[in-house]
């Protein structure tokens, strides 16, 4: 985000211990990357403290002196940029983008083309520490483990395993997230979550549930063949810089309308035809006031809403609800622009649907995904070039920590957490199934009957706080939670960071692993119990990591680890060993002599069980020769012309269908029939059986090229096989595997040999079934989306018409719905309250403020207010204001007046953290680990709210209060 600057002096407030002036002082430049103890044109040596480890320096290098290229990826956002590091001596000393990459074509964002202070950073967490009365004490690993270790055990003991939350990351590698959610299992609790749950969970549920699967259908770099591109809710020129080189390809080279909605006017507004400013929270009201134009003049795609979609006439009822009088009425956009959205997006076709966390982050958010869903399905565009949703994802392994299923109600791959489910995983690791029921606790539930926790969704990481805080008696397990690991999460990308605070200090025991030390260091008043130990960062190990668009890219490892930190995958098994299951746990998976697992042995041990989204044929070997072999790809269709991959889809986006000796090319467009399944393509999932109300919901009549059933078909079980007659396709091999399952009721899913997949491609059948897309979704709260308002909302005019949810109670807690709703804070908080992102900053902003390249761009956490609103305040540009929640809590922070917010709205940014309702927290921080960029954390002034199916937590609509501080 651009910031105003005075005379060439850019605003913002340093620490004595950053800068050499006072905290209030200006700095320019110079003085900042000075003050900060670095060098113009490169990084200084720091002055050390006592015991401090010095940085690690290369050796003066000579003209002959070789540097090692090593490819690894960026570690900023979900597009995935090739990064190529220089190391000399062992060193990291350069970085270049990689122009091979078909991702980043040799480009760079600003987060992006620092990566290498990010991993030799100055202020990383260095060694393990624990707190001792209120001092951070340096410790060794083995100490650590062994307290860390004995105090969870004698919880686990008194209290139960759920006590235990284990905290997990979208930062790990698709090998380390696998063996964390796998580690969980083996602890004994489906407590365990990642930041997916509050960015994108709604996108999984809604997508998956309308068509199949919960990810992003097309790609990067199909956006090139799309003919408009609809965004709504994101800001991918911040966000994800380097994906808008493929948005402003197809604007320039297909002269596409480029439509832009949101209630802020961003960076990625400025580069529109058409901007389209609407009220925080009412997506659904907006974009069913685009398809009441459609539908008014009969410009949906009939038949392909007849063949492929079941559902849209309950949609067509709803819409013709939302005149274009009421959708101003409620959104604040006048019909006239929306008929003329509506009429550009019918007249370029196919064109692309993008969103974010802008449509994601609500009480509702699982209705504006799956009415975006709706809006393309109404369009045709759908399983085509150039179609889809494109969801741009915002951590680098996010989708793959995801797909690998760090979350609280699903083992990996989605298989969730039924009886089925658990022994499909434990044929996989090769475990005893009753030694692993025996590591989860029971409840008696209200029939009086014993309930596994086994089988029932954990607390997700946005009710943590609750875990802890709520009373014993409403939480559907034993004792609340008595320990926390956050292991690579930042704190202050949640919510009710006050009672945070609160949750924190009532804890046993908080366990911090990260490079660096996070706001989870600092936030509390805690003097003990906290511990600190230092993750490596990504370039100091390697493995897959999956981009936004599904396809899988390996990384190489840059450099031995840094200082004394540890790659997950090591930490994880150095907690195996403590626990005592390490023997069992790593059975598939070998370990150096020094106990770290392999990585390679880890990939193919998942690639036995992912079979539900086909991460079955990407082995290390294939994913290594795409990496070696990039040039070979094309830069649209990502297909390889010639070469050892040739024909193969770069990174084998999932699924990527059977064994590595398959050969399958993996799926660049999710649901195009264009292809042959054996060559990419597919057709809808039939995930919901084969008809509903006495309705067939299989496709009508179409199929995807040489299938051999032509028309719509459940999906693969061997009893399939065996009607059709093709069971005589399979091996020996293949069909001892399945009766080894269940017989004739193994599927596609379960079957270890990868024998019926196999067989129903080799029939150009898609193992899934062919079926028809989900418009309607009876197993949801709403089944057609429909328009809440918000729980804080200043439009009680709309709170009748469109309430929210009654209260309820679900993933183990209760939920606040209408009783929130009821109560009318409008008057005493009469703003409307947003957020977002920066270019500057990534998630919770820890590494990226500890950067100096970076930190020197943004240095002040700022509020935007609208002129109007900033006058009427007798608020100025640059004054220091007071921004209030609606829940009492407050920030001290820079009022921005500028007109990018309308009337009634405020914006702030989440990536700060150090500050707290405006007392500064750096002494909290271990000597030299505080981030150069302090700032309060917007999420300490938003308010409680969660989605109806997923628990994502509401951060893009609240009220607040602002004033002069």
């Amino acid at each position: 985000m651009l910031r105003k600057k005075n005379g060439g002096i850019a605003r913002g407030s340093r620490s004595a211990q950053v800068l050499t002036k006072a905290a209030s002082a200006k700095v320019d430049r110079r003085s900042f990357l000075r003050g900060s103890g670095l060098a113009i044109g490169g990084m200084a040596a720091l002055a050390t403290t006592t015991g401090r480890v010095s940085q690690a320096q290369a050796a003066a290098a000579s003209p002959k002196e070789a540097v090692d290229i090593k490819k690894t990826v960026c570690t900023h956002c979900s597009v995935g940029c090739t990064v190529l590091a220089e190391v000399q001596n062992g060193v990291w000393t350069g970085q270049e983008p990689a122009w091979d990459s078909p991702f980043n074509l040799g480009a760079h964002c600003a987060k992006g083309a620092s990566v290498r202070e990010h991993a030799h950073g100055e202020r990383r967490l260095k060694y393990p520490m624990k707190l001792v009365d209120g001092e951070w004490t340096r410790v060794s690993w083995e100490t650590a483990i062994n307290e860390i270790g004995d105090q969870m055990l004698d919880i686990r003991e008194k209290s139960g395993p759920d006590s235990v939350y284990w905290l997990g990351s979208a930062k790990f590698s698709n090998e380390q997230a696998y063996l964390f959610r796998k580690f969980a299992g083996y602890w004994g609790t489906n407590n365990v979550d990642h930041q997916a749950r509050i960015c994108h969970s709604t996108t999984v549920a809604g997508v998956a549930n309308t068509w199949g699967y919960g990810a992003m259908t097309n790609s990067y770099n199909d956006i090139h063949n799309s003919k408009a591109i609809f965004i709504i809710g994101g800001n991918p020129a911040e966000a994800h810089p380097v994906s808008l080189l493929h948005v402003l390809r197809a604007k320039e080279q297909n002269n596409a309308p480029l439509i832009v909605c949101d209630p802020r006017f961003t960076r990625t507004a400025a580069h529109a035809d058409e901007y389209v400013r609407f009220r925080p929270g009412s997506d659904v009201a907006l974009v069913w006031g685009i398809l009441w134009h459609i539908f008014e003049n009969g410009w949906e795609d009939k038949e392909f809403i007849r063949t492929r979609v079941y559902g849209m006439d309950h949609v067509r009822d709803e819409v013709a609800k939302w005149t274009p009088e009421e959708v101003e009425r409620v959104t604040g956009t006048p019909g006239s622009q929306l008929e003329r959205v509506a009429r550009t997006l019918v007249n370029n076709r196919p064109g692309t649907v993008i969103w974010c966390m802008g449509g994601t982050q609500h009480t509702n958010g699982n209705n504006n995904t799956r009415a975006y869903c709706i809006l393309q399905l109404a369009l045709g565009n759908m399983g085509t070039s150039g179609g889809g949703t494109n969801i741009f994802r915002g951590h680098d392994n996010v989708q793959g920590a995801t797909d690998m299923c760090i979350l609280s109600h699903s083992l990996p791959g989605y298989y969730g957490l039924a009886a089925g489910s658990w022994a499909h995983w434990a044929r996989v690791w090769g475990e005893d199934l009753d030694w692993l029921k025996g590591r989860f606790a029971t409840i008696q539930g209200k029939d009086g009957k014993d309930k596994a926790l086994m089988n029932s969704s954990g607390i997700p990481v946005s009710r943590w706080i609750d875990g802890v805080l709520e009373a014993k008696d409403n939480i559907d397990q034993p004792e609340n939670l008595k320990a926390m690991v956050f292991w690579g999460h930042a704190p202050n990308s949640q919510t009710r960071m006050a009672e945070m605070k609160d949750a924190m200090e009532k804890l046993d025991l908080m366990v911090v692993i990260d490079p660096y030390p996070t706001v989870s260091a600092v936030l509390s008043d805690r003097k003990d119990g906290v511990y600190l130990l230092p993750a490596a960062t990504q370039f100091e190990t390697y493995g897959s990591c999956t981009a936004s668009n599904r396809s899988l890219q390996w990384r190489e490892k840059v450099f031995e680890p840094l200082f004394e930190a540890k790659p997950d995958q090591d930490i994880i098994a150095m907690f195996a060993d403590k626990f005592g299951f390490a023997d069992r746990f790593f059975r598939n998976i070998s370990r150096d002599d020094a106990g770290s697992p392999s990585v390679e042995d880890t990939t193919r041990e998942w690639n036995s069980g992912l079979w539900t989204i086909g991460y079955t044929g990407q082995s290390p070997e294939r994913l290594k020769l795409h990496m070696e072999n990039q040039h070979t790809f094309d830069r649209t269709t990502l297909q390889a012309v010639g070469g050892p991959c040739d024909g193969d889809y770069y990174g084998l986006p999932w699924p990527c269908w059977g064994t590595a000796e398959m050969g399958h090319p993996g799926t660049p467009n999710l649901y195009d029939m264009s292809k042959p399944v054996s060559k990419g393509g597919l057709t809808f999932r039939a995930r919901y059986g084969v008809e509903h109300d006495g309705n067939n919901i299989l496709a009508d009549g179409v199929y995807s090229v040489g299938s051999e059933i032509q028309d719509g078909y459940p999906e693969f079980t061997m009893q399939m096989l065996m009607d059709l007659g093709w069971d005589s396709d399979l091996t020996d091999e293949e069909r001892a595997a399945i009766d080894a399952v269940a017989g004739p009721k193994t599927n596609w899913k379960t079957d270890l040999s990868g024998g019926i997949q196999r067989v129903a491609i080799k029939h150009e059948c898609a193992p899934f079934g062919n079926a028809k897309a989900r418009a309607l979704v009876w197993t949801f709260p709403d089944p057609i989306p429909v328009h809440r308002e918000p729980l804080y909302t200043n439009r009680r005019d709309l709170v009748e018409d469109y309430p929210t949810y009654e209260d309820k109670q679900f993933y183990r807690l209760p939920t606040l719905y209408a009783s929130i709703q009821k109560q009318d804070f409008s008057k005493d908080y009469p703003m409307i309250l947003t957020s977002g992102r920066l270019v500057e900053y990534e998630g919770g902003g820890d590494e990226s403020r500890s950067n100096p390249w970076l930190a020197e761009l943004q240095q002040e956490m700022f509020v935007e207010v609208n002129p109007r609103d900033a006058n009427n305040l007798g608020i100025r540009d640059g004054q220091q204001v007071w921004v209030e929640g609606a829940e009492g809590a407050k920030v001290k922070v820079a009022a921005m007046v500028t007109e990018r917010v309308g009337e009634g709205v405020a914006f702030m940014p989440f990536h700060f953290g150090g500050q707290f309702q405006g007392k500064d927290l750096r002494d909290k921080y271990p000597s030299g680990a505080d981030p150069y960029v302090l700032g309060e954390s917007a999420n300490t002034a938003f308010t409680y709210g969660y989605d109806s199916v997923t628990q994502m937590q509401e951060s893009k609509v609240t009220l607040c209060k602002i004033s002069a501080a």
